[in-house]
């Protein structure tokens, strides 16, 4: 369930900023981020995918918007594909987490909370302006990619992954129902204990919130329109994950219903190699063939003239 459509610009920030503080120590948990090979593998595909190209390219003086834990920018850098990165969030706490898996990783980065529609950064700053998942969440986007072009050298270009379609919102609720009823089958059959929320964790921000932090699910039409608005030229629309998103949905939905540390391993095991053999399906037979209106991801570039 996305924001109100009557909500406001600054109600929908604050509501980002309070989830995602609330969010950011679980959230690698929860959505089964990876700083390995196998997030660095996924991460490389996108941009390839995003920027039409066969090998990822370094990227120079990089600025992430809405960069949360570092899931895209970190398991980029560790591939030496950013020269200097720059992660901004609406979200201390997002960054909090981002600068303590960086240093982890040997990685440095600047952080900066930031809005992405105000930028404190000085025109022609960067080489590349990127985000995951982060457009759906922004109210003025012709405001923001505004500010991304102001702060792109020329011929820079943008990056965005991972953003949410309006066909694959809808195809996704499938297999979350689904999920959710075969679940009680489920648990029994991997012997998993059952999740039972308390009172206040239902009541508490990261559960009340979540509903009202979306604000876009895009038609790859209007997403491809934004960006020449502010001056973009080259923009081009791509889709990501199918079978792949469909099948994730109805694993993730059945095992939210029970206490992770009960999952067996065999079972994470099982549906994270089952994930990984559908993505390859999307990529070899789907996405070269089919519209990116079908996919559940969207993928964003586009480049500031020279």
């Amino acid at each position: 369930m996305p924001a109100s459509p009557t909500a406001t610009p600054e109600h929908i920030k604050d509501v980002n900023t309070r989830y995602h503080d609330a969010a950011a120590g679980s959230y690698d948990a929860k959505w089964g981020i990876d700083f390995g090979p196998v997030g660095q593998e996924q991460v490389a595909a996108k941009l390839c995918k995003a920027l039409g190209t066969d090998d990822p390219p370094v990227l120079g003086d990089a600025l992430e918007i809405g960069a949360g834990t570092g899931y895209f920018s970190l398991n980029l850098a560790t591939q030496g594909l950013i020269g200097n990165l720059t992660a901004t969030d609406i979200s201390p706490g997002m960054l909090a987490s981002l600068s303590e898996t960086a240093e982890r990783l040997d990685v440095s980065v600047t952080t900066v909370v930031s809005e992405a529609e105000s930028l404190p950064f000085e025109d022609e700053s960067f080489d590349v302006v990127m985000g995951h998942a982060v457009l759906h969440h922004i109210p003025d986007l012709d405001q923001a990619f505004s500010e991304f072009f102001r702060v792109l050298r020329p011929g820079g270009v943008i990056v965005f992954c991972g953003e949410p379609s309006r066909y694959g919102d809808r195809l996704a609720a499938v297999p979350k129902r689904v999920g959710s009823f075969v679940a009680p089958v489920w648990r029994k059959a991997v012997s998993a204990e059952r999740l039972v929320h308390t009172p206040e964790e239902l009541c508490g921000e990261e559960h009340g919130l979540e509903p009202e932090v979306d604000v876009h699910a895009f038609v790859p039409a209007d997403l491809r329109a934004i960006p020449p608005r502010a001056g973009f030229e080259e923009t081009a629309v791509n889709g990501e994950e199918l079978v792949a998103n469909v099948w994730g949905w109805g694993m993730r939905s059945m095992e939210s219903s029970a206490v992770p540390e009960t999952i067996p391993m065999r079972w994470r095991n099982f549906a994270f190699r089952s994930y990984i053999a559908f993505q390859k399906v999307d990529v070899a037979v789907l996405e070269p063939y089919l519209p990116a209106e079908l996919f559940y991801n969207l993928l964003l570039s586009a480049r500031k003239p020279a």
